[in-house]
């Protein structure tokens, strides 16, 4: 209950937790939380593609269905280039970072 009163204190939980909310930020800084966070919900997106596509390939070469073992393997092969322009796409934002000396990409997952 101590801590329901003190909700009201104005404690700045930005501050106390390293949370971008809550703080006053510029646009670049809105700019590097949406880069931040679509890098990891593409990983993410992409990590699921392939279990889907294991998923369809194993289901079809088990009920000797090549359609669906196929549509398995083209679904591998879209995570794949995915996953590859994913890569890219942030080694080309951490060379720009190298070039400019700015940080655009920070985060959990990024330093």
């Amino acid at each position: 209950m101590n801590f329901l009163a003190q909700a009201g204190t104005g404690v700045n939980i930005g501050e106390q937790f390293g949370s971008p909310f809550g703080q006053t930020k510029t646009l670049g800084d809105l700019v590097s939380l949406v880069l931040s966070s679509a890098f990891v919900l593409s990983g993410l997106l992409v990590l699921f593609l392939f279990i889907f596509a294991g998923f369809q390939i194993v289901t079809g070469a088990g009920q000797n269905n090549p359609e669906a073992t196929a549509k398995g393997k083209k679904a591998a092969t879209s995570a794949a280039i995915g996953f590859a322009v994913i890569f890219m796409a942030y080694w080309i934002i951490r060379i720009i970072e190298f070039i400019t000396g700015q940080t655009f990409v920070t985060g959990l997952f990024f330093g």
